[in-house]
């Protein structure tokens, strides 16, 4: 999952454009798994406040497809291309202790052992075997990766506080 611009929501996804002649959209799906999204009762398009109940949905192929009420055209469904897709915070489910989502994640401060800040975490990644965490060093340096696995390069994480604590040592950064 993204984060959202508004503070309360998080963005799920976002309009692809028109499929078909009847006014259906293709979505993508920042979810695990991408049907995920549709666990949600209630969407915001682009942090509206004004929540729109989730729409008739398929899944055809490997593309999933919304009809919204209303857009019965693909001209009319062209109006909603880019267009995001956010739940309010509280529709998450709990996590169980350990474990966090991306979202939360982003923005954190990243410190070692020997307290050095190497930056915060500008988006993180899906490698398959593993998360990374992309960090923006603070003076204009090279991104650095970190793997973020708990017990490993993660040692701790503290959201209250804003950092992730971790074991990477300033020599490896070069």
């Amino acid at each position: 999952m993204n984060p959202s611009p508004t503070e309360n929501s998080v963005t799920l996804g976002r309009f692809l454009g028109p499929w078909g002649i009847k006014g259906w959209l293709q979505i993508y799906s920042y979810t695990t798994p991408r049907e995920g999204i549709f666990d949600y009762d209630e969407w915001r398009i682009d942090g509206a406040q004004q929540p729109i109940p989730r729409p008739e949905y398929k899944l055809t192929g490997k593309r999933l497809v919304v009809k919204l009420p209303g857009v019965d055209t693909p001209e009319a469904a062209a109006a909603w291309t880019d267009k995001t897709i956010e739940v309010l915070r509280a529709q998450l489910p709990a996590l169980p202790e350990g474990e966090y989502y991306w979202h939360d994640l982003i923005g954190l401060s990243v410190i070692n052992r020997e307290g050095v800040s190497l930056g915060e975490v500008s988006q993180m990644l899906s490698t398959g075997a593993h998360d990374v965490m992309e960090i923006q060093p603070e003076s204009s340096g090279q991104t650095i990766l970190i793997p973020f696995v708990l017990g490993g390069p993660v040692d701790q994480v503290d959201l209250e506080a804003g950092e992730i604590r971790v074991q990477w040592p300033v020599e490896w950064l070069d």
